[in-house]
């Protein structure tokens, strides 16, 4: 019988392993080990060596590129997506050394849908965002949802979580508020490291998926709440002198064994470090990072800081915030001076190569990343179990436990914010409803389709957002002012002082509406909940337990007033951080 080779052998150490198969290694394919790129799996699950996710290279060019970790995007049934991960990782094993390919995710349990930030896939248990999460304040609650979410990320072969979001919603016009656990540090540290703890296990093994924590040092405190996606948005600021503020949830997550960290975008203006993007920022990744806090595992960058992409005849510019004037190669060489392990969304390794080529960069600092790189994959037993049960994928993702705690999550994390003593509801009232389904809403009363004609009116609204050019991914992200603008404000408001009018509305971020909670005669939040969450809530089913996890400013002029590295602190909030009605 012939020995496996030895970093093929599991009765080896993991050291020993990575080292025998770091000496193995051709320039080349360490360099593919430094990026993490995109493939893109079709609503049929066909799979096809040729395509590229959003115009990028085809997976066959990828494979040739010697990359092993790939972020997939898109959605198909589970048992389309397993077999899609297999027929990857069957490939990926005929290759010279057989290095398993490690397939990460966005979140994919939540109501939104954004591309550039997370997903919905039916296939999965559908949960309350992070904020909704954070709303309940039940540790047990958000291990429980992350324990979940791992089985059905390992039942379709993803190994990696691109989340939690560790950053703080201290500027409520921030277009990723939704991904947060609000704005309180020591809640939002709590919570993280129970999410950690759900995905990964007290320890990385094989049954877990590793989570890439994000962003470091804490997205959130942007110049007038834009988004650093996007050029307008680069600048993150800190007027309340809120810096260290910001670390305390990542603090968190290094002690419940983070496995990869992710800065953000932004270059930080008016602090102690060089106004870079923090994936540029040798101050914060080796000085903050790697030395203060001691942390060992894999830095990952944001997607796209070095490269300019092409969509639909779009340029999308590199998120190379404050080394604009660098070449790619000069910010690829920036970053991992400052560093950084791996690249997020990009896939040039001939630029690493070329830098190890002209002695720009050290083959021992490549090898440390490449060790680091190795080390998830064999912490997470992915060169023993690369492949999945396609038929046991059906039955684990989305089974009928999963999707039953999800409900239950949504309903526990709706907030209850003014009742004028009209909840709960009972009987069979005529009710005119809005945004829900009509098929849900019968099984709670008679609804008719005017106002004129009802006892009650439901109406379910989103929080303001100002759209901008609606090109590539830009669209998606909700920015600008959190106040209803007219016709449309007089339109609710009509309704709401022609009955009573009960308002659920949808926080992705914090919507101003002073008028509307006047007008109404109950005022509910959710986070991300179906139609029958809310009108159970409304006809007393479930009671309302949960607490706002930010602060409603009362004005807009509250919301530019107010500090954005600073929690809780707009002036006179219509609803205070913490709120929470009970029935």
């Amino acid at each position: 019988m012939v020995s496996p080779e030895p970093y093929l052998d599991p009765e080896r150490s993991i050291d020993e392993r990575i080292e025998d198969l770091l000496g193995r290694m051709t320039l080349a394919e360490k360099a593919g080990m430094l990026f993490h790129t995109m493939v893109m799996i079709s609503p049929d699950g066909d799979f096809n060596l040729d395509t590229g996710a959003f115009g990028g290279p085809s997976i066959r060019e990828l494979l040739d590129k010697h990359i092993t970790h790939f972020n997939l995007v898109g959605s198909a049934g589970a048992e389309k997506i397993a077999a899609w991960t297999n027929q990857l990782q069957e490939l990926a094993a005929t290759r010279r050394l057989g290095i398993p390919i490690t397939f990460s995710s966005d979140p994919r349990h939540s109501f939104s849908m954004n591309p550039g930030a997370h997903m919905s896939t039916p296939a999965f248990s559908q949960w309350p965002e992070a904020p909704g999460l954070a709303a309940t304040g039940d540790e047990a609650l958000v291990e429980q949802f992350a324990d979940i979410a791992r089985q059905e990320y390992l039942a379709v072969g993803l190994r990696a979580a691109l989340h939690p979001m560790a950053d703080l919603a201290t500027e409520p016009r921030w277009a990723r508020v939704n991904g947060t656990f609000g704005e309180d540090n020591e809640l939002a540290a709590r919570l993280t490291a129970a999410y950690i703890r759900g995905f990964q296990g007290p320890d990385l093994g094989p049954r877990s998926v590793a989570c890439m924590t994000k962003h470091f040092p804490g997205g959130g405190p942007q110049k007038d709440g834009e988004d650093p996606h996007f050029a307008y948005g680069r600048e993150q600021v800190y007027p309340g002198d809120h810096f260290d503020y910001h670390l305390r949830p990542f603090e968190a997550a290094f002690e419940a064994g983070a496995a990869m960290i992710m800065p953000y975008y932004g270059m930080p203006i008016g602090t102690e470090h060089e106004p870079v993007g923090f994936a540029f920022n040798k101050g914060v990744i080796t000085g903050l990072l790697r030395e203060k806090y001691g942390f060992d595992g894999v830095v990952c960058t944001d997607w796209g800081p070095l490269s300019d992409t092409h969509v639909a005849g779009t340029v999308f510019p590199a998120r190379a915030w404050g080394v604009e004037h660098l070449s790619l190669a000069e910010r690829a060489l920036k970053a991992l001076e400052a560093g950084v392990d791996q690249f997020g969304g990009e896939h040039c390794p001939e630029v690493v190569i070329e830098l190890v080529k002209s002695g720009q960069l050290s083959k021992t600092r490549l090898d440390a990343s490449v060790r680091r790189l190795l080390r998830d994959k064999f912490r997470l037993g992915a060169f023993e179990h690369r492949f999945v049960d396609e038929e046991a994928a059906a039955n684990i993702a989305g089974n009928p436990a999963f999707r039953a705690a999800g409900e239950l999550a949504q309903r526990k994390s709706i907030v209850l914010l003014k009742n004028d003593d009209i909840l709960p509801l009972s009987g069979r009232p005529k009710l005119y409803t809005e945004n829900i389904d009509k098929a849900v809403a019968t099984a709670y009363g008679e609804v008719v389709d005017s106002p004129a004609d009802a006892d009650i009116a439901i109406l379910r609204l989103q929080t303001p957002y100002q759209p901008r050019n609606d090109i590539f991914l830009e669209a998606f992200f909700h920015a600008g002012d959190l106040d209803f603008k007219q016709p449309e404000l007089d339109r609710i408001l009509t309704i709401a002082r022609s009955l009573p009018t009960i308002v659920d509305i949808y926080l992705d971020r914090p919507a101003v509406i002073p008028e509307i909670a006047e007008a109404c005669a109950a005022l509910l939040a959710n986070f991300g909940a179906g139609d029958a969450a809310v009108l159970d809530i409304v006809f007393g089913r479930i009671k309302p337990a949960a607490r706002l996890p930010f602060e409603l400013p009362s004005s807009m002029e509250a919301v530019r007033a107010q500090k954005p590295d600073v929690p809780h602190d707009s002036d006179n909030p219509l609803f205070a951080h913490g709120f929470g009605l009970r029935y």
